[in-house]
């Protein structure tokens, strides 16, 4: 293109959500060159191809993901550069567009945003929030719902030790030097980072899982029946799976010596939330590790605590991390985008080149709507 065009076209920014399920994808990030491997930006900009930019678009991604991890909201910024004339375009009409141009089915552009020239979707974001999903009761692989396959760790123990994961995981609120918790290749210059949540809960029951899944064939040696882990007239306590909840008075009360988790074999899952502004490189896979071997009883809370202290990220336990294939990027929050809002004087003087551009449509209701994705 011309450089004279160019410089009478007007130039907008974008912010825009995205998901997408990670298990076909080298990473979010664009994989450049003539690989076979292609990251989910690679489909984003080529989509953007569609919108006829002067200059061509190019994503700048908040929140890098690895190969096999999803996100439910990821968010990037781009800027369009129409030509002399041309509005800018609208937010929904830019969306629409992606999604008409997007040539892989597990990606979906959630909404876009006008913003200011100089917002920046790494730098500007005030919060991440990642999910790891969990299944217990799976001994084997294949009895994992071919639903549920790459988007859970399935454990093949029956049950897990909440209440020390919660413990362990209060160890690591907080601001902290987290290097033992990064992995090698990391590009950030301090490993000081400040986790703001941690949790460990039970997850929805998933749709995919039978009513003949949700208990194991009887034990060998019982003689064909199973011994019943719960005392007559109760079921097993939503909320811990070492307690019983009684149907008729919702009287509750600790497992007693009928209680065999080996029997049990309920399909369940659990839900291991992380918040901070940023993160080092693999640390949520690393802290998941970890805590799952509290829940299991190779470490205790105490050792977490050591291991966070150590510093060493070679250490004998520390070395572990989670599969890639059970994280989810759950959302990126910004500060004020109330006051981005598209259509105000101020952003849209900021962003024209040129002749004075239509604003795009927009209220700052909309913006609040899509802080939790």
């Amino acid at each position: 293109m011309g450089s004279g065009l160019a410089a009478g076209s007007v130039r907008s920014r974008y912010l825009v959500y995205f998901q997408y399920l990670g298990t076909d994808f080298n990473g979010v990030a664009a994989v450049r060159g003539a690989q076979r491997a292609a990251g989910v930006q690679n489909y984003l900009e080529e989509a953007a191809e569609g919108l006829k930019s002067v200059v061509p678009v190019k994503f700048t991604i908040s929140s890098r993901t690895d190969a096999g991890v999803h996100a439910l909201s990821n968010a990037a910024h781009l800027d369009v550069q129409r030509r002399s004339g041309q509005p800018p375009f609208s937010p929904e009409v830019l969306t629409q567009a992606l999604n008409t141009h997007l040539r892989h089915p597990a990606i979906r552009v959630l909404k876009a945003f006008r913003v200011p020239s100089d917002f920046h979707a790494r730098y500007s974001a005030t919060s991440r929030t990642y999910l790891y999903r969990l299944a217990t009761g799976c001994p084997q692989y294949d009895q994992l719902p071919v639903f549920e396959r790459n988007r859970c760790w399935a454990l093949q123990a029956d049950c897990l030790d909440v209440a020390a994961m919660q413990e362990a995981a209060h160890h690591l609120l907080g601001t902290h030097d987290f290097s033992a918790f990064q992995s090698t290749g990391s590009p950030s210059s301090s490993s000081v980072r400040t986790l703001r949540r941690a949790s460990v809960s039970p997850g929805p029951a998933s749709p995919f899982v039978l009513p003949q899944e949700s208990s194991c064939p009887p034990a060998v040696g019982s003689g064909g029946r199973r011994e019943r882990p719960f005392p007559e007239g109760s079921q097993p306590c939503p909320e811990l799976p070492t307690c019983w909840t009684d149907l008729g008075s919702h009287r509750k009360g600790p497992v007693g010596p009928w209680f065999r988790p080996s029997l049990t074999g309920r399909l369940r899952f659990w839900n291991l939330e992380f918040e901070s502004q940023s993160f080092l490189y693999r640390q949520v896979r690393r802290m998941t590790a970890i805590l799952v071997a509290v829940g299991l009883g190779t470490l205790t809370p105490t050792q977490v605590k050591m291991i966070l202290e150590s510093r060493d990220p070679l250490g004998r336990h520390q070395t572990r991390v989670a599969p890639a294939h059970g994280l989810f990027l759950k959302s990126v929050l910004y500060r004020d985008l109330e006051d981005l809002a598209a259509g105000s004087p101020a952003c849209a003087q900021q962003e024209c080149q040129g002749p004075p551009a239509r604003a795009a449509p927009g209220r700052p209701e909309d913006f609040r709507a899509c802080l939790a994705p």
